[in-house]
């Protein structure tokens, strides 16, 4: 990785002091609009180094100062590449604010000038291109405008912020990381959860929110098919895997059709079915990989027992002896994301007065999944909330509601987020629901 930019503690330093003047509440998007410039080059540079899962290194160092530098206490190396930023600011509720750090394996082919060109080697050993098609960059360059704000605007607040960095979201498996590693017994326990989601679905700056169950339960699935193989010619002679794992297929889908109510969302896909090596050779074996994505937790229990039923029956049906029924495995979980009612209520009619309502949207919720769902999952819950920042330009938007303009999903390539509108949305977005949750009585 290259070195980070050698002028950014002056620059630190001198948005600070210009900021604090404009510490009240009233006037946040002018001391955001005074901070643009760093914040954009920040953005840069993270897109341009980007890391992947547990190799968050360098953007994990560079959260760190840039909190240290306005005031944080921090600790490194939670969880992994995981940090922990605690201010303190006299009474009041605890409020954690987490971003994500981790790339995805994705070549850039956005064509933007600070477009990533690194490559690195994963934990397979194999030399993969990095990209941030998630959107992380944005994510951590909104955290940072956010803590920058928050520390310049002391007298407006009170209580303790705990600014979370989290590796390895991509894998959903650094939140978990972290609370194992003791986040809620060494560091204050919060009493809101807040984090932010870029969308390419959405116009730069819009902020959108679910109440309730806003992301899936998602779970990976590798069923390894067993089978006898033998003489293509032969077939009398074998216990086909191929054909096995064909039935095994088509069963799964009897989950969400005849097992599951049609009142409650369920997916179960096969996304890989590898068997074979020759025209006329019946293999010994297939291996299926499967995501199941859910919201319910006894709709996602019932599937995943459901999968392993199916496969084992299916192969008791073509006769095959217990010690060759499939092997069902399960890996990559986490669970559905909930937006706490009260919580989302009250941040959504903050940042409709602060935002304005047509720049303000509720939204339904989506398949897709966030690790940061452990954060609220605790005993006792904790109240938290996701929302989605709008990350397209407008025009695009327009395009694609009037049906002329296809925009790129999360993941894609050619995903680059319109950095102005979008970062400045997020800063102000988070550092209003944090005012609102800390506000002075």
């Amino acid at each position: 990785m290259k070195k980070f930019l050698a002028s950014c503690g002056v620059a630190v330093l001198a948005a600070t002091s210009l900021a604090t003047g404009a510490a009240a509440k009233d006037g946040l998007e002018a001391a955001i609009d005074a901070d643009y410039g760093y914040l954009e080059a920040l953005y840069k540079h993270l897109h341009s180094h980007p890391e992947i899962s547990l190799q968050e290194k360098e953007s994990s160092a560079r959260m760190a100062r840039e909190l240290r530098d306005v005031g944080f206490d921090v600790t490194e190396h939670v969880g992994g590449y995981g940090l922990v930023g605690v201010m303190k600011n006299g009474d009041g509720p605890t409020v954690l604010i987490r971003a994500d750090m981790d790339a995805l394996p994705v070549k850039e082919t956005t064509g933007v000038p600070y477009a990533s060109e690194v490559t690195t080697v994963d934990d397979k050993g194999v030399t993969v291109p990095v990209m941030h098609a998630c959107g992380h960059d944005i994510h951590m360059t909104s955290f940072v405008g956010t803590a920058r704000r928050l520390a310049a605007m002391r007298d407006s607040w009170s209580g303790t912020l705990v600014m979370v960095g989290q590796p390895a979201e991509e894998r959903v498996i650094g939140a978990e990381a972290m609370l194992k590693d003791g986040l809620f017994e060494r560091f204050p326990r919060p009493d809101y959860n807040l984090a932010l989601h870029v969308s390419p679905a959405m116009k730069a700056g819009d902020i959108g929110m679910t109440e309730g169950y806003a992301l899936a339960n998602v779970d990976s699935v590798d069923i390894e098919v067993k089978g006898i193989g033998g003489h293509g010619a032969y077939p009398h002679t074998t216990k086909d895997p191929i054909v096995l794992a064909s039935y095994i297929v088509v069963a799964l889908q009897t989950l969400v059709s005849r097992e599951t109510s049609p009142l409650e969302p369920a997916v179960v896909t096969v996304g890989s079915f590898h068997a074979g090596t020759k025209h006329n050779i019946i293999s010994n074996g297939a291996h299926l990989q499967l995501t199941v994505r859910s919201y319910d937790d006894e709709v996602r229990k019932n599937l995943l027992s459901g999968i392993k039923r199916v496969a084992e029956g299916e192969a008791q049906a073509f006769g095959l002896p217990k010690d060759k029924w499939p092997e069902v495995s399960y890996s990559e979980g986490t669970p559905a994301t909930y937006n706490d009612p009260a919580l989302t209520k009250r941040v959504f009619g903050v940042l409709e007065e602060k935002m304005g309502k047509d720049h303000v949207h509720s939204l339904t919720p989506v398949m897709g999944a966030e690790d940061f769902a452990h954060f609220g999952r605790t005993d006792p819950k904790i109240p938290s909330l996701i929302f989605w920042l709008g990350a397209s330009p407008e025009a695009d938007v327009a395009a694609a509601d009037a049906g002329t303009y296809k925009l790129p999903s999360l993941h894609s390539s050619i995903f680059a987020p319109e950095p102005q509108k979008t970062i400045r949305g997020g800063v102000e977005a988070m550092t209003s629901a944090a005012l609102e949750l800390l506000a002075r009585k």
